[in-house]
């Protein structure tokens, strides 16, 4: 098992470069599942995820080539050859129920395993099955998978989503893409991911108004050909990077954004004394005397819960009390635990962290226990004094394309050890 190794570091300064969306290229991998022909994706960031994605599909049918470096994806799909996704690739990543969608508007069945993921509180798969039957589908459950079946095509529908779920949105659009009919999905996820599923779909053939509001309407065209897309830039990865240039003092840019998907993250740092520019596809951030603040996480514009793990331990450092309060999952303060053994002094109340800010952070051994929570680590080992060991870094590793060699070119100290 690897690990990191973290030595209190001087302020961070250079410029780093943005990966593509992990949460953007693992629908659109699924997605392509629905076209016939070679599709080409750019800007991948192979991680682990990714890489599941891929032999998940591989499984269902299609072909994937991967070159350039492993920055760009061949994904060659025709027929389905099977339509069940097996456990062994789903217990590992819970964004492969993504495929339910394509298979099931494809080839009328499809045949899912509970999904897996990290282990921070639950998230149902209901809504998306409530749009798959108002669109016609037959759902049954039993022996940990999750069938549907449908007579024809899926038919158009009008649905309504008692929470806008991002993987919802995505599964129902797929699947809306080349239904029968017109569909309406009704308080629909806002998330820049979701403009971008959309705009692939698009180009490879389907009719999506709406998408980035809260009503998408989808007009259902007979076939959707291959196509070319690159993915969006990384949110949260580039709100990572940001925060780590903030708690070290430093003077960054962050290459490869787009400043208009990280305005609540750029807000709150504001608030917080962190010097934010902006230009084109670049954020610079200078760091300052950080002060305390409150947060409250949020779907999209909202403050993203993505990002609140990180901002926990920029918080930690900060000059005042500070109030998280998180609205998304319920077990997301498992890095709290592991921020203590560094020094900071942070209660949990419900569904609240009260962070009671200082100046100084220790170094530890300290564990993973998600994929944000392992960011938080690396943020708080960048300005603890002495040294911190971070283990588990497979969970890191889910959603951060080489974050050590990106943290070292900006002038962090930190190494990875394979054990």
């Amino acid at each position: 098992m690897a690990r990191f190794i973290i030595t209190e570091s001087v302020p961070l300064k250079g410029k780093v470069r943005v990966s593509g969306a992990k949460n953007s290229v693992l629908p659109i991998i699924a997605a392509s599942l629905l076209a016939d022909g070679q599709s080409v994706i750019e800007e991948i960031p192979y991680l682990n995820d990714v890489r599941i994605m891929c032999e998940l599909v591989e499984s269902l049918g299609a072909c994937i080539e991967l070159c350039e470096g492993n920055t760009k994806l061949k994904i060659t799909s025709g027929s389905i050859s099977d339509t069940t996704a097996p456990y062994e690739l789903v217990n590992k990543l819970r964004a492969s129920f993504l495929v339910m969608g394509p298979l099931l508007a494809k080839t009328g069945k499809a045949r899912i395993s509970l999904p897996g993921g990290c282990a921070i509180g639950t998230r149902p798969v209901d809504l998306h099955l409530k749009g798959f039957m108002a669109m016609g589908a037959n759902i049954t459950q039993g022996h940990g998978y999750i069938e549907a079946a449908s007579r024809g095509r899926l038919k158009g529908g009008k649905i309504y989503l008692d929470f806008p779920s991002v993987g919802a949105t995505e599964n129902i659009m797929m699947a809306a893409a080349i239904a029968d009919g017109n569909t309406i999905i009704e308080n629909a996820a806002i998330e820049p991911e979701i403009v971008d599923l959309a705009t692939y779909l698009t180009t490879m053939g389907a009719a999506i108004k709406g998408a980035g509001t809260d009503t998408i309407k989808i007009s259902g065209v007979s076939c959707l050909t291959a196509a070319s897309h690159a993915i969006i830039p990384d949110r949260i990865e580039a709100g990572t990077f940001m925060a780590a240039a903030a708690i070290t003092g430093g003077d960054v840019i962050v290459e490869n954004v787009v400043p208009d998907h990280m305005k609540p993250i750029s807000a709150k740092l504001r608030e917080a004394g962190v010097e934010i520019s902006e230009e084109l596809t670049s954020i610079r951030i200078r760091g300052g005397e950080l002060k305390a603040i409150d947060i409250k996480t949020h779907p999209y514009p909202g403050f993203p819960t993505d990002m609140q793990s990180q901002m926990t331990s920029l918080m930690s450092m900060a000059h005042g009390t500070s109030m998280i309060i998180e609205t998304i999952f319920e077990n997301r303060f498992m890095h709290v635990s592991e921020l203590k053994r560094m020094g900071a002094n942070i209660k949990i109340e419900g569904r609240s962290a009260i962070i009671e800010g200082s100046n100084k952070l220790t170094g530890a051994q300290v564990k993973a226990t998600d994929l944000r929570a392992g960011a938080s680590l690396i943020i708080a080992g960048l300005a603890a004094e002495g040294v911190t060991e971070i283990t588990d870094i497979e969970h890191i590793d889910r959603g951060y394309m080489n974050i050590d060699t990106k943290l070292s070119s900006i002038g962090a100290k930190i190494i990875r050890i394979a054990d």
